[in-house]
């Protein structure tokens, strides 16, 4: 996940599914997922300078490194789209 999760994920492991509320939720028929697609951005190669102890910051955090900045920089522009709408 990208964001810290409030959920307290020990207790809801311990619930059983019958004391699970979701009455809001329609179930997923196996035709659902029979037609579900995945659509994601496509990717595109780019040089960029990125400041030393930026980059070894991020690459210090394991594989992956790449996609985690994407993350960062999508969250920066749509939330630079939103205060201009």
């Amino acid at each position: 996940m990208s964001k810290a999760s409030k959920t307290d994920w020990k207790r809801l492991e311990a619930m059983p599914d019958s004391s699970i509320d979701t009455s809001e939720m329609p179930e997923l028929s196996d035709d659902f997922f029979q037609r579900a697609e995945l659509h994601t951005p496509p990717k595109q190669a780019v040089t960029m300078r990125l400041d030393a102890d930026v980059l070894a910051w991020f690459k210090e955090q394991g594989q992956g490194y790449q996609t985690r900045i994407n993350k960062l920089l999508r969250a920066y522009m749509l939330a630079q789209q939103k205060q201009h709408f």
